[in-house]
């Protein structure tokens, strides 16, 4: 009933930027909280940002100063800004959402798909 696409993601140089996108897509009454995780291989995934259906922001320290995670409400959409980007930031990112789905209802947790981030020179 909901779907969360990725998009943005590809090769890029240390130092280099990115900008992730996902849009969320299906039976939206809402969306709470989104999230950009990642998940390097042989490593656990992690959580690198959030933000609330406010505005409020959090991030991991390893990207702090670098990444930026900012969301359209009418598009329904989250995006991440990478600047600086490190080798040590390789890896697939996914958008996460909890999204309520009637008025009257729970909210749920949804995954994208991935999309591979490679910083490599």
């Amino acid at each position: 009933q909901v779907q969360l696409v990725e998009s943005g993601g590809g090769l890029v140089q240390p130092g280099g930027s990115l900008r992730l996108s996902c849009a969320a897509s299906g039976s939206i009454f809402s969306i709470g909280a989104m999230a950009w995780y990642r998940q390097a291989p042989g490593k656990q995934r992690e959580l690198v940002a959030t933000i609330t259906s406010g505005g409020s922001t959090n991030y991991a320290d390893s990207v702090k100063g670098r990444f930026t995670i900012s969301r359209d409400n009418a598009k329904n959409s989250v995006y991440l800004q990478m600047n600086s980007l490190k080798p040590e930031d390789t890896a697939v990112y996914y958008c996460y959402a909890e999204v309520r789905t009637k008025l009257i209802g729970p909210l749920a947790a949804y995954w994208g798909q991935g999309t591979q981030v490679t910083v490599s020179s």
